[in-house]
């Protein structure tokens, strides 16, 4: 691929990652408004914030099958418009259950999309897997930070203050992206030599160990970052401390750019190493911990650092995919690897919320998260056992 040609499929990587998390992470800063409205138990709560989680895991599958029906352009656009058109939608919900109906759709868009990008990474940057993913995880969590940044301060304010109005806002930069995917992307006569041609088996072999254990990181990577996410508003809110709402979920989400730019930078250097995870497990333990037990003027540092290390393990293991399997079966391992992981980290997220309704103490809605930052780490010293990382 020449240099003008790589140019612009690093930036529809980018702008594709975007569209991954916007609307997903344009929830969190208005759960205090929906659960006032709803009247939600945390349990709730769990469950409204799980649903992209299962959507992610079972519709992974069906991203897979588009790409080797519709090829991986058309399922991509596809994928964008679904998430668009679902977010849009889930301003008209009427109560909590048409509000998890209209989520669904949304993340089955989100969901068709996660396992065709390890695909468009190998197909527009076929020499650079790596610095490709890194790209559109870069993108992927600049979402995530512009949901959470702009959300409260403009686009609350400029909706009336209307959770719902919030939702239809952040649906149409999702719908914009999607459109400069079709007209702009590289088509595959014109990528380079090596770039992967259309799958004829779309079914994870759930029989390869390889797709399991990447299931297992993932399943941790996720639970983490969801459901922290998901139960930081609610537990500030039980502290009496709501105005670091704002602040945490800034550095929640915030605190994954520095991990972005510096894979970036070193992507080569980290790819396939197993320490970038071990370590990404032992801060996010650090992090919760502060977060629970040390909340005030640290709390949006340590929400910072559990971004920062999950993000780091996020992005490195999303290139496994395309650095571990033959071309033709990066899409389905993706797929595998992610029915397993989100449909995990659904049930912690529910976990979560049973545990503080069930204990009546909101810190209990953390100690999942614990538990999974010590199996991210369990799980890294498996790949490396199997040598499957160095």
């Amino acid at each position: 691929m020449n240099k003008p040609n790589a140019w612009l499929a690093a930036a529809l990587l980018w702008l594709a990652g975007n569209g991954l998390r916007i609307t997903i992470l344009a929830v969190p800063p208005v759960i205090p408004l929906i659960r006032d409205e709803f009247a939600l138990n945390a349990t709730q709560v769990g469950v409204l914030s799980s649903i992209p989680l299962a959507l992610l895991g079972i519709a992974a599958l069906v991203g897979s099958l588009l790409v080797s029906r519709l090829g991986l352009i058309g399922a991509l656009v596809g994928g964008l418009l679904l998430v668009a058109g679902g977010s849009a939608l889930r301003g008209l919900a009427s109560g909590y259950w048409m509000l998890v109906l209209t989520t669904i759709v949304m993340c089955v868009g989100v969901a068709i999309m996660q396992p065709i990008m390890p695909g468009a990474v190998r197909q527009w940057l076929p020499n650079r897997i790596g610095l490709g993913t890194a790209i559109y995880t870069n993108g992927l969590l600049a979402g995530e930070v512009f949901a959470v940044l702009f959300t409260i301060p403009f686009v609350l304010p400029a909706v009336d203050g209307s959770w719902r109005g919030s939702f239809v806002v952040w649906s149409i930069p999702v719908a914009v992206i999607a459109l400069v995917v079709l007209f702009y992307a590289p088509r595959p006569e014109a990528a380079a030599r090596g770039a992967v041609v259309v799958p004829h088996k779309w079914l994870p072999d759930w029989h390869l160990g390889l797709v399991w254990r990447l299931g297992a990181l993932f399943l941790c990577i996720n639970a983490i970052y969801f459901s922290a996410n998901a139960f930081i508003p609610i537990y500030m809110r039980s502290t009496d401390r709501a105005d670091l709402i704002s602040g945490a979920l800034v550095g929640l989400n915030f605190g994954q750019i520095p991990a972005s730019l510096l894979i970036l930078a070193f992507a080569r250097r980290l790819e396939g190493r197993a320490w970038p995870f071990l370590l990404s497990g032992v801060l996010s333990l650090a992090g919760l911990g502060g977060l629970v037990f040390d909340i005030g003027p640290m709390t949006k540092w340590w929400a910072a650092l559990i971004g920062f290390s999950d993000a780091s393990a996020l992005i490195l293991g999303l290139a496994l995919p395309a650095l571990l399997c033959r071309p033709e079966d990066v899409a389905r391992t993706a797929a595998g690897t992610f029915t397993l992981s989100y449909g995990g980290a659904m049930i912690v997220a529910i976990i979560c919320g049973a545990a503080w309704d069930l204990s009546g103490r909101p810190a209990f809605a953390f100690a999942p998260l614990a538990v999974c930052a010590l199996a991210l780490i369990a799980s890294a010293t498996l790949l490396r056992t199997k040598r499957n990382l160095t």
